[in-house]
């Protein structure tokens, strides 16, 4: 069991700076398909922003933000959502992650590979971020077994 931080600096900054780590996470990965970044990057400072807390606080208080149960299964969601829009756009006569085959009609040409790129790159960004803080919780199991 890991204690919290004793430093009131140390509680003070990660509770303030945490958010806006986050925050720019969900630009970056949002914004992944007209400028750098993306899936992955957002999904580590997505993960950053977890661990600030968890590394500064005590377990009941970071248990509120993210709970040590959610790492796998929402891992594993981020890797069917992007697995999905690939399969999706197989099942209709595309390649895998061919955009153009989603079944999105309404919506112009150009938009339809803006949705299929921001549904990848969520997928992407929910499985990085939700693994690199279950490897986290696991290294900090006492469990030797």
């Amino acid at each position: 069991m890991k204690k919290s931080s004793d430093s009131p600096i140390i509680l003070l900054l990660s509770r303030v700076i945490s958010p806006y780590i986050m925050l720019f996470g969900l630009y970056v990965i949002f914004h992944g398909h007209y400028s750098p970044g993306g899936g992955f990057q957002g999904g580590t400072m997505l993960a950053a922003s977890i661990l600030l807390i968890r590394i500064a606080m005590e377990e009941k208080v970071y248990e509120m933000q993210f709970k040590k149960s959610f790492d796998i299964p929402l891992g594993a969601l981020g890797v069917l959502i992007f697995f999905g829009v690939g399969l999706i756009a197989m099942l209709l006569g595309g390649n895998f992650l061919d955009h153009h085959f989603l079944p999105i009609d309404w919506l112009a040409p150009a938009d339809v590979r803006f949705m299929g790129i921001l549904f990848v790159e969520v997928g992407v960004g929910l499985a990085v971020m939700t693994i690199l803080v279950a490897i986290y919780d696991n290294l900090l199991e006492d469990d030797d077994a």
